[in-house]
């Protein structure tokens, strides 16, 4: 009876660890021949990937549907990292993060140390690309990214949460509905650099591990990271750079957009790279040097076909097309996308009103200004904003020689500074609460215009039948 039991416990002790094990690592470690018995540096390159707005998109689904969703989701990226022989770090709610190492990844082990970043740049960037790829195709419930050799496991999870999102979007009551408002989009930021590399935590609680500044630094480029692209360090880039992975791709990029008539055809180089330091105000103001990585050759059309699919939607539907405009705005092939999608539909955008708005005289310099495209006049617009918006630096402070002397300069220095920046104050006041709100209301007003007038047409079209049989 006992030895039953213990056979009993062997067992549930087996299932436990295969369910709950990484299979990668467990892998991993048997090719090596046993467990890393202590911690090393290494080089690492780290991805974080989270879902954009998860939060609303949640409201179209029980909470068992989320989780089989989710758990769809997360077995595409697992069958990309499989792919590419990364490891799938750890998985926290609506976001995961992957790396790839030099310590138990065995491909690396014949390579020289120095050429290991290169290897693991290329790897951790197109496992980037890809993964953003592979969210497309499953919003579009289409399974051609799975491996013939996929597990019955993977293949099962994939097809229930096909099934949900087919389910939704065949209620022909609805289906324009979640077109508009249901697609997942991911955002990654993506580093490289040599951290400390083993396992971490108490015993009955390891975990294999990767800590260091490249790590965290990780985060941060995908907190900022562009929604449905990525971003990465400046370090991470020149590497992509040196190595001609960044000219491979952008000629890969540019041929797969004009096959797909994309706009994105003509795309430039900054435009595909665009480099911007990003500030991190709660960490005092610290600037990290970074590249965003276009990932999604027909981006521009599909975005422009959500915000037409919007236009229907009442005014929910306009608020996220506003949304739309105002988060890539900087964008020119979508804003122009979106632009000419929307007058095509009858959307009529007051441009003169718009330039006059952000600057009046400009708008007397400006002719034709029905013509000017709406990217450039959002650009002017943001321009401005950083004219007004940038701030003088302080003088110095004084010496310290008593407190009363030392609070008094200070005083006299803030009061000359405010005297100083008086009319700059006032300037960025208007600006940033009149006039960008004023821009946009202007965009959202020609939104509900249109929506008013195609109610109104609906309605006499309804109406027409009755009139004829009156008369």
């Amino acid at each position: 009876m006992i030895e039953t039991e213990r056979d009993e416990f062997r067992h549930l002790m087996q299932s436990i660890e295969e369910f709950y094990l990484p299979k990668h690592l467990v892998q991993a470690i048997y090719a090596i021949g046993k467990i890393p018995d202590h911690s090393s540096e290494g080089m690492v390159g780290v991805g974080f990937i989270d879902i954009a707005d998860y939060t609303r998109l949640s409201r179209y689904l029980s909470p068992k549907e989320n989780q089989i969703l989710l758990n769809g989701l997360y077995t595409a990226f697992s069958i990309v990292l499989d792919r590419h022989g990364g490891f799938l770090n750890k998985i926290e709610g609506d976001a995961l993060m992957f790396h790839f190492d030099d310590i138990i990844d065995k491909r690396m082990w014949e390579i020289p140390r120095e050429q290991r970043a290169t290897f693991i740049a290329r790897e951790l960037f197109y496992t980037c690309v890809d993964m953003q790829r592979v969210c497309i195709l499953f919003n579009q419930a289409d399974d051609r990214f799975l491996e013939e050799t996929a597990s019955a496991a993977a293949k099962e999870a994939l097809a229930s949460s096909f099934e949900i999102i087919k389910t939704l979007r065949d209620k022909n009551d609805i289906a324009s509905t979640l077109f508009a408002f249901f697609q997942i989009r991911i955002r990654i930021g993506a580093n490289i650099g040599e951290v400390m590399i083993g396992n971490f935590g108490p015993d009955g609680a390891k975990h294999w591990d990767v800590i260091g500044l490249p790590v965290i630094n990780a985060k941060r480029m995908e907190a900022t990271a562009p929604i449905g692209g990525l971003r990465i360090s400046a370090e991470f880039f020149d590497l992509l750079k040196a190595n001609g992975i960044a000219d491979e791709y952008f000629a890969l990029f540019k041929e797969e957009a004009k096959k797909a008539g994309s706009s994105y055809a003509r795309i430039k180089w900054d435009d595909l790279y665009k480099y911007r330091e990003v500030v991190l105000y709660e960490k005092r103001n610290a600037a990290y040097k970074t590249y965003s990585v276009q990932v999604y050759p027909e981006l521009p059309e599909s975005i422009a076909s959500q915000a037409e699919a919007l236009l229907d939607c009442g005014e929910t539907g306009v608020s996220q097309i506003l949304e739309f405009i105002r988060y890539y705005r900087g964008n020119r092939y979508v804003t122009d996308c979106m632009e000419a999608r929307l007058s095509r539909r009858g959307v009529l955008f007051r441009k003169e009103e718009l330039v006059a708005f952000i600057s009046p005289r400009l708008a007397k310099r400006v002719t034709g200004g029905a013509k000017i495209s709406l990217y450039r006049i959002l650009n002017y617009m943001d321009q401005y904003l950083d004219y007004v918006k940038a701030d003088t630096v302080d003088e110095e402070k004084p010496a310290f020689l008593s407190y009363e002397q030392y609070v008094s300069r200070m005083r006299q220095a803030a009061e000359a500074y405010y005297d100083a920046q008086k009319h700059s104050i006032i300037q960025k006041t208007w600006f940033g609460i009149v006039v960008v709100k004023m821009v946009f209301a202007s965009l959202e007003a020609s939104l509900l215009e249109y929506q008013q007038n195609a109610a109104r047409e609906e309605d006499f079209d309804e109406l027409e039948p009755v009139l004829d049989e009156a008369r």
